[in-house]
């Protein structure tokens, strides 16, 4: 009997028929070879059990290759875009190809793109949350039909899925350090949704360098909401207006660190000397601005070739479960490179 929890594939259809694949093949293409009967009941069957036909598998006499896909947030970022490039090179070492959806922060494209990819029939998938994902049922139907499936970044479902992850609790603490060890006290983090494991990981850290070095935690400096500019521009602003506003700033990713760079210069203060900023962001950008960004900087490739390498072993046959990390790297540039306060 097929099990409707797991991907339907011709030889269930055949099987529950009691009939041969290539009947049930001919049946759904409407061949003449097949009497309409048995047509309507391979038909009326494949609906009933959403079978999904395979376009890669049916072309792979025409030596189609074989493909997986991959799930992002936001692709214009220069981290996903450097995942991405770190998971392409590592499936074309095995021969695979990777097709990438880009779900734009949003929980229906990223249940869309997964739907698109279980009706592609990709041999296993990739994938980053969108910050909105609270509800993660169809990543539960992903493990329900068995299909390989790793996260990077934004995790769920922890007991069902391997997953590559970086070391943010400890280059959270690391930052936080530094900027106590130069003299700040009233350090602001910035982030994005508390549902995210990424966010409560980096928030951690920041919290127990302030316990460690017995700071008073001022609620009113953690501001945590969503990943967005508009948003970080404006919450940054209201910190820095404050009437005791934060000599220092701890920034969860690019598009919170670049808002907050921008907030602080609009007001008219001067970085590092009236507010620090450290940043989880990427190098390049972290250098090309004036002054340059102290940043949290990503392994990005190599989280990208870690995830892949990690799917591959699940197609192969491997079902364990495994956690990654890929360590971070704090880069001391001119906006926290102060001297320390006496």
């Amino acid at each position: 009997m097929a099990n409707g929890k797991r991907r339907i594939s011709l030889k269930d259809l055949a099987q529950e028929l009691g009939v041969s694949i290539a009947t049930v093949s001919r049946a759904l293409r409407s061949s003449p070879e097949i009497g309409q009967e048995m047509q309507e009941r391979v038909k009326e069957l494949a609906c009933r059990l959403n079978y999904r036909p395979n376009p890669f598998a049916q072309s792979l006499r025409k030596e189609a290759p074989r493909v997986i896909g991959v799930v992002v947030p936001n692709l214009v970022t220069h981290y996903y875009a450097a995942v991405l490039d770190g998971i392409e090179e590592e499936a074309a070492k095995s021969g695979y190809s990777v097709i990438s959806a880009n779900t734009h922060e949003q929980t229906d494209a990223e249940v869309k793109a997964i739907d698109n990819f279980i009706s592609l029939h990709v041999e296993g998938i990739i994938a980053c949350l969108s910050q909105n994902t609270t509800d993660y049922s169809h990543f539960e139907e992903i493990s329900q039909m068995d299909i390989p499936l790793v996260f990077f970044g934004r995790t769920c479902l922890s007991d069902k899925f391997s997953s590559v992850t970086a070391n943010g609790d400890v280059a959270a603490q690391e930052a936080t350090q530094h900027l106590i060890d130069t003299g700040s006290r009233r350090i602001a983090f910035i982030g994005g949704p508390n549902h995210l494991d990424m966010v409560r990981r980096r928030k951690h850290g920041y919290l127990e360098a302030l316990r460690e070095n017995r700071i008073p935690i001022d609620r009113d400096l953690v501001v945590c909401d969503r990943f967005d500019y508009d948003w970080a521009l404006e919450a940054t602003i209201r910190l820095l207006q404050s009437e005791n506003r934060p000599d220092a700033i701890l920034a969860f990713n690019d598009i919170i660190t670049f808002a907050a760079f921008t907030a602080i210069k609009q007001l008219g203060l001067r970085i590092p000397e009236d507010v620090a900023l450290i940043g989880f962001t990427d190098d390049v950008h972290a250098r090309s601005v004036t002054p340059k960004l102290s940043a949290i900087e990503d392994q990005s490739s190599l989280m990208g070739q870690t995830a892949c390498r990690l799917l591959l072993r699940n197609i192969g046959g491997d079902r364990n479960i495994y956690r990654e990390i890929v360590p971070q790297k704090l880069l001391i540039r001119e906006t926290s490179a102060r001297q320390k306060k006496e």
